[in-house]
């Protein structure tokens, strides 16, 4: 199975894995691929690195998606029957862009981000960064300019805030954690005079804001307006857990990656979430198993002399431990997914991906066929 399969009828994609792995450029080859085959794709970053538009050949990215020139893509080899399009998401304008949408007038929007507390909480609280990603993707769904969305998340345990912090920060624009404190009379005045500093403490840690007039003004200024963030909310929501959606997981075949996957897979399967498989990238393929480093020793020691032969050889050996180090993490990973749920390989390039032609390479073990694959690889270590 490839990933033009895995992502048959769908609408989405998600890309989730720990830090270090590829992600950022699996999502890239997945989009590229998928546009090479005819569809209008978005490729959408919540990463602030630039590494993405580097490997697209654009100086940057910008907050809506731009199209690559399809130029860049033919000069690597490549042309495509769609279109891909990339953006990298700016928290802060877009959640500046919802509230100017949303308002009920260009004053109250103005109010609102002239607000001490919104002004930190837009570009410095936890959550918003994965609360302003949701409101992006409803806006590209529901938009219908695009035929797939491919999402690169942040590192696993923050793709997990992902799913929850829009619901976190939701509860929180509405207003439910400040209700008891903030009611004038009865239980809510005695918990003012009584235990109001550990929890205004609290907030000036997270917004920086000291004054509870800036708190009750910036709830006041929001009003109904909440009732549109959580909207949006539920029905991503509903959008991640539905079929339309594939969670592919990115790992190395490294010890803690492959735990992080299997942990992210295993939480995954208890919310119920679709996904659709795992791609392990950068693992070393033994080149014994190969055939390739057999009856070396002779051929090198005349090619190279002894002693340059032996430095290659011990180098040999190295990579072959850091190969049975890789077959056996693969194998514990098989043995989490079972025999029905997809594993794909990208071996370890000489060179890292930084440019469309190290995308177009991942593309290529990415939309192999099984068969088509196990001789990328051979090639590849041979």
């Amino acid at each position: 199975m490839n990933v033009a399969e895995l992502l048959d009828g769908r609408r989405v994609c998600v890309c989730a894995g720990s830090g270090g792995v590829g992600k950022t450029s699996t999502a890239a080859a997945i989009a590229l691929g998928m546009a090479a085959r005819g569809a209008k794709v978005a490729l959408v970053t919540i990463d602030p690195a630039q590494r993405l538009a580097t490997a697209l050949g654009l100086e940057q990215l910008s907050n809506e998606p731009r199209p690559v020139e399809p130029r860049l893509l033919s000069a690597a080899g490549v042309e495509p029957e769609g279109e891909l399009w990339a953006m990298m998401l700016d928290p802060k304008r877009t959640f500046d862009e919802l509230i100017d949408r949303v308002a009920p007038s260009p004053e109250r929007a103005q109010e609102i981000k002239d607000n001490r507390v919104y002004r930190e909480l837009s570009s410095a609280v936890s959550g918003s960064q994965e609360f302003t990603a949701v409101s992006k993707l409803y806006e590209l769904v529901h938009e219908g300019d695009f035929d797939l969305i491919v999402l690169d998340t942040p590192p696993s345990r923050n793709a997990l805030d992902f799913l929850e912090a829009p619901r976190r920060l939701t509860a929180f624009l509405e207003g439910r954690m400040l209700n008891v404190v903030l009611r004038p009379t009865g239980f809510g005045m005695r918990v003012l005079s009584a235990g109001t500093a550990p929890l205004m403490s609290a907030l000036r840690r997270v917004t920086g804001v000291d004054a509870i007039a800036d708190v009750t003004g910036f709830f006041a200024l929001l009003g109904d307006m909440t009732e549109t963030f959580r909207t949006r909310a539920e029905h991503v929501e509903e959008l991640l857990g539905s079929p339309r959606t594939a969670f592919v997981l990115v790992t190395s075949a490294q010890s803690e990656p492959v735990d992080e996957a299997i942990w992210f897979r295993r939480t995954l399967r208890q919310a119920g979430l679709p996904f659709a498989g795992v791609v392990v990238n950068r693992f070393h393929h033994d080149l014994r198993e190969a055939g390739s480093a057999d009856g070396l020793d002779g051929e090198l020691s005349a090619a190279l002399g002894r002693e340059l032969a032996d430095r290659v050889l011990a180098n040999l050996a190295d990579y072959h431990v850091l190969a049975e180090r890789d077959a056996a993490n693969i194998a514990r990973l098989r043995d989490e997914l079972g025999a029905d749920e997809p594993l794909l390989l990208i071996p370890q390039f000489d060179d890292d991906v930084h440019d469309v032609g190290g995308l177009l390479r991942m593309r290529e073990f990415l939309f192999a066929s099984a068969e088509e694959r196990a001789r990328l690889i051979g090639a590849a270590v041979s």
